[in-house]
């Protein structure tokens, strides 16, 4: 680690100049390639919670908490102005903390986006780029319709999480013995933190910069995706110099989460490219 990391007891923490200490997580084998895993909107390392053990096995996997997520202790003052380039220049920021000058990416939903921002303007830090179930934003990308932005509103949790639920998972993962899902927020997030995730994700427009990205890279979404719709899969490939997409047929926004098949190409991909 580097001075501007210090070790605790749950972890390796990178103090950012602003002072923001993040709080990181890494596991998997200390000789094997380095993976960083960047969650979606509002939630913590704990996104990954059921795909990184699989990873694990494989690489040295690297998460860190989001500004006002999980153990990072953020001031949310700011949240306001908080951006997804933002997010890409501490996830940048972590990578040096730890000491690793380049590593592999595999991001998802709002973590896709961070991402690009990191390979367009980090180029030598990204050696392959896996994302899934996400867009470039701006003009290029194809939102999710009013009406699943009036479900998300909900001021009801129940029924929210419900909505979550469905727009994550298909009905079989549903109809399986009880599970718990990781996607469905940070619970220990204020309220002005999660409008602040919002916001950044929201606002996020990479369009200008996506041909500036060198890394090969992998394009993954579920075929039926109402969150992110599954259009921007081909938008974004057609953007990024050397990509490739691959849908996954009946897959809905957590379809990373729900399917073993797309751990096992992603890990292919990583390992061994297209």
């Amino acid at each position: 680690m580097s001075d501007t990391a210090r070790a605790t007891a749950a972890g390796p923490v990178a103090v950012l100049p602003d002072g923001t200490a993040l709080a990181c997580q890494v596991s998997g084998p200390a000789t094997a390639p380095p993976l960083l895993l960047l969650p979606g909107q509002a939630n913590s390392h704990r996104w990954w919670d059921g795909v990184r053990p699989g990873l694990a096995r494989h690489f040295r996997t690297i998460t860190f908490d989001y500004r006002g997520t999980g153990d990072t202790a953020a001031d949310d003052t700011d949240a306001a102005d908080w951006t997804t380039r933002l997010f890409a220049a501490d996830a940048a920021a972590v990578l040096d903390a730890l000491g690793c000058p380049s590593v592999h990416v595999y991001a998802t939903s709002m973590g896709g986006r961070i991402a690009q921002w990191l390979a367009a303007r980090h180029p030598e830090r990204v050696q392959r780029l896996a994302l899934a179930c996400t867009s470039p934003g701006g003009r290029l990308a194809r939102e999710r319709g009013p009406e699943i932005r009036r479900l998300l509103a909900d001021p009801d949790p129940r029924r929210r999480r419900a909505v979550l639920l469905e727009l994550m998972y298909t009905p079989a993962w549903s109809a399986a013995p009880p599970r718990r899902s990781t996607l469905l927020g940070d619970p220990r997030m204020t309220a002005r933190a999660a409008r602040g995730h919002l916001r950044a994700s929201n606002r996020h427009d990479a369009s200008a910069v996506l041909g500036e990205i060198r890394a090969q890279t992998l394009i993954l979404h579920g075929s039926e995706d109402r969150m992110v719709p599954a259009r921007n899969a081909e938008l974004l490939a057609a953007a990024v110099p050397d990509a490739a997409v691959e849908i996954f047929s009946g897959g809905r926004h957590g379809f990373f989460d729900e399917f073993p098949a797309v751990g096992d190409r992603v890990t292919e991909f990583l390992l061994l490219g297209r």
